[in-house]
């Protein structure tokens, strides 16, 4: 069970495009040490599972219970998969909102860029 939660901790956080160093740094841990968590060298404590809920804004059960083998066969209809489908939906809709502030971030610096040196 404790390899199932490190796999899933591992896949929730490269659905939110987080890296390693970030939750490293939001657990105030090193990246190492992280990153031992999620291969299942060091287990993890449920104060621990909790701070990484906070991180992932859901709930410990979530995390416990996560299957992304659901997403992947549209034929699983259960009511889990339901929940867990609202869940995967709104981990994507957070990346993709990620993405576009990244994009404008770099448009508006390209935009300062341009009109400092006359838009080369």
């Amino acid at each position: 069970m404790y390899s199932r939660i490190n796999e899933n901790i591992k896949t929730l956080r490269e659905l939110k495009n987080y890296t390693q160093q970030y939750m490293a740094l939001r657990l105030d841990m090193t990246q190492a040490g992280y990153s031992k968590i999620e291969k299942g060298a060091s287990s993890v404590s449920f104060e621990k599972l909790e701070e990484i809920a906070a991180v992932f804004e859901m709930d410990v059960r979530n995390i416990i219970s996560f299957d992304i083998s659901g997403y992947l066969d549209p034929r699983f209809k259960s009511s889990a998969a339901a929940g867990q489908h609202s869940a995967l939906n709104t981990l994507y809709t957070d990346k993709i909102a990620l993405l576009e502030k990244l994009l404008e971030k770099t448009d508006r610096e390209l935009n300062v860029y341009k009109n400092k040196f006359g838009g080369l």
